[in-house]
């Protein structure tokens, strides 16, 4: 077992697609020759040869055109945006139609296809480099959306994101690339879409989140264990599907929740769990459920970008708010 970066892990992931499917295919800017912006991709060009692992030109819209047309036909493309804020451009082919073949045919034709991005900020990059979409993709029917918070979880859902016979959005958290390491086992088991993971068990508070924000949150379950409270830690991980249920049944257990995003406040994600936590689980709630998230702002250039994220002071004052209920 191979210690991994959430880099490392997703470039095993594909490496193992490709040799195991001769169907799957690579393509994005730069993520042949040079292996990606991140260098996700280093490596497979040489491995797998020019057929599997393509250059594409500097034009999402035809990046994405091109993933539909070759899972229509029956192909595994599993294509790369080099930045979340670049692929508003893919907005019309993922939504009108990738989103839409298996409606649009009768199931006739399905669309296998996966579009891989780097989400979220804390790279001190330019704008339109630390974007948090997932909320636009969620809202569509017939996409699948993905963000993975740890190498495991990021090798395990992409081997399911590509097996998928649906469109897959995979939004892979930019500050998670290099950050911590894990054992990952490079053994070709996939862990399920729409499913959350419990990281920590606790009974006095909920905390909710995925992507890169799950680091704060286990921070601040971390910290709220030394003074005596205790915090369960799930990452939700599919945002679509929604693995509802396992949220459900922890507040059951510790009557208060605080969700955690990086995205903006207003019809995020985070919104919608409020609201099935109102509808279907209510009558186990002790206090409101409480937010800590991005503003309903652009993501700020370097200097006020800390100021943006979601912190651990930040949720730790939720959390304190929850229980003072």
């Amino acid at each position: 077992m191979n210690t991994l970066t959430l880099l490392d892990a997703i470039n095993a992931a594909l490496a193992w697609e490709l040799a195991h499917d001769d169907n799957v295919v690579l393509f994005g800017e730069d993520i042949g020759k040079n292996g990606g912006v991140f260098r996700a991709t280093l490596g497979l060009q040489e491995r797998f040869g020019e057929q599997r692992v393509l250059d594409a030109p500097l034009a999402e819209t035809q990046i994405a055109g091109m993933a539909i047309g070759m899972a229509a036909q029956g192909l595994r493309p599993v294509c790369e945006i080099q930045f979340a804020g670049f692929m508003y451009s893919t907005f019309d082919h993922l939504i009108n139609h990738a989103a839409r073949l298996r409606h649009r045919t009768r199931g006739r034709l399905s669309c296998p296809m996966v579009l891989r991005t780097p989400v979220g900020g804390g790279i001190h990059a330019p704008e339109h480099h630390g974007e948090s979409p997932e909320a636009w993709l969620a809202h569509t029917p017939g996409l699948k959306v993905v963000s993975p918070s740890s190498p495991a979880r990021a090798y395990g859902l992409l081997l399911a994101a590509i097996r998928d016979p649906d469109p897959v959005i995979f939004l892979e958290p930019t500050r998670l690339y290099r950050l911590l390491k894990e054992p990952v086992a490079d053994n070709g088991e996939a862990l399920p879409l729409g499913a959350a993971f419990t990281l920590r068990e606790g009974c006095d508070v909920t905390l909710v989140s995925w992507g890169a924000s799950v680091l704060e949150t286990l921070q601040a379950a971390e910290q709220l264990a030394e003074q005596g409270v205790s915090a369960e830690v799930i990452d939700v991980a599919s945002l679509k599907p929604l693995d509802m249920p396992t949220i459900l049944a922890s507040v059951a257990k510790t009557g208060r929740c605080v969700i955690v995003h990086e995205a903006a406040r207003q019809c995020g994600v985070g919104a919608e769990i409020a609201a099935n936590l109102a509808s279907e689980g209510l009558m186990s709630l002790l206090a409101p459920v409480e937010r800590v998230t991005g503003f309903d702002t652009p993501l700020p250039l370097a200097r006020l970008e800390d100021e943006y994220l979601p912190s651990v002071a930040r949720i730790l004052a939720a959390v304190e708010r929850v229980r003072a209920y």
